[in-house]
């Protein structure tokens, strides 16, 4: 026998998920987030078609929707930039190719995290109804990590600035093939973009555009370890926070599989 048709058309899925993905206009929808239940509504709204949230719920699924915690983005973020950095990175690259004799080409990118006392507290799984604890230091000692992929190359720094940066590009070229030139994709923080850095030969500086870290993987490297290793514990020390950044980038990159599956990007 035929199952129950669904309620839901093709065309209204569509929308559905078009909606979604826009989220919701709070003048206008009055949330600042979906829930299940004001999508519910928005479906009546929309199509006059009643709908449980069970059912949106399994029709978001069924679509590859997942409810996911989003990263932060800046107000004055210029889309246009992004676009065109996006669209002009080949030519840029087989630029960079030629200007340095047409070598073999690897693409790093780099970036650094503050980790310290004041830290961070993840999710975690317990039991519905509970409220699970986690340790909170409030004191601010803090370090860098110094990191950058294509493979690995991770350096722990007392601060960020000019003569850090250009220790870590020391590092990072020892690992680039013999013959071969990295370009090193960047944020514009000051001490990546003044003349005063001495950059190694075989490494060209590629900025991102202002306002975009989401174009940059390293960003996810951080959450990774952050939520794996760094959060829901107390350091004792500075030398406490030191010993858990290099054991927690040693841990990562002797699994290669994983910072590629976090690193990669078309």
């Amino acid at each position: 026998m035929p199952g129950k048709p669904s309620i839901l058309t093709d065309e209204q899925r569509q929308q559905l998920a078009a909606a979604v993905e826009a989220g919701p206009d709070p003048d206008r929808d009055g949330v600042v987030r979906w829930r299940l239940v004001d999508l519910a509504v928005w479906v009546k709204c929309t199509f006059g078609v009643t709908i449980s949230r069970t059912t949106v719920g399994r029709e978001l699924r069924a679509m590859g929707f997942r409810k996911l915690s989003a990263r932060p983005q800046h107000h004055a973020q210029d889309p246009d930039a992004i676009k065109a950095f996006k669209e002009n990175f080949p030519d840029v690259v087989r630029d960079i190719r030629v200007q340095n004799g047409s070598p073999p080409i690897e693409i790093w990118f780099q970036d650094e995290a503050r980790v310290g006392q004041k830290n961070k507290i993840t999710r975690r799984w317990a039991k519905r109804g509970t409220r699970p604890r986690a340790p909170k230091d409030q004191r601010t000692q803090w370090a860098y990590i110094f990191g950058a992929i294509c493979p690995a190359a991770g350096s722990v720094m007392p601060w960020v600035d000019t003569h850090a940066m250009a220790e870590h590009l020391k590092l990072i070229s020892t690992e680039v093939a013999p013959g071969a030139h990295a370009i090193l994709i960047v944020d514009q923080a000051g001490w990546h973009t003044t003349s005063k850095l001495e950059v190694p030969e075989t490494i060209t500086l590629l900025p991102l555009p202002p306002r975009s870290p989401e174009l940059n993987p390293v960003e996810n490297v951080w959450q990774y370890i952050r939520d794996n290793w760094l959060s829901n514990r107390v350091f004792a020390s500075y030398d406490d926070i030191v010993a858990n950044c290099c054991e927690a980038w040693n841990t990562l990159i002797k699994d290669p599989d994983c910072m590629t599956s976090i690193g990669s990007r078309n």
